[in-house]
């Protein structure tokens, strides 16, 4: 399975990102061995994801979301809840 992801760390920005393995990706990013952009910005909590078969339509809705903005990132987070 492949994952695409965000990210909210501790001075509320979003990360967005890939994987096909979620838990293990996220405890890299917690272990500051995940993206450059994570590291120094624990505590990490996931808030959002969605399960793809396939890897390269995780590719492409990973673009989708890091293209959008803030407002409508948190819109998309909201309503998965």
């Amino acid at each position: 399975m492949n994952y695409v992801y965000i990210l909210k760390c501790e001075d509320e920005t979003l990360y967005t990102g890939w994987t096909n393995d979620l838990e293990k990706r996220f405890k890299a990013h917690k272990e500051g061995k995940g993206a450059k952009y994570t590291r120094g910005r624990g505590p990490l909590e996931l808030v959002y994801f969605e399960e793809y078969e396939e890897k390269s339509l995780a590719l492409k809705r990973e673009y989708e979301i890091k293209k959008m903005k803030r407002a409508d990132k948190l819109k998309l987070i909201e309503k998965k809840k």
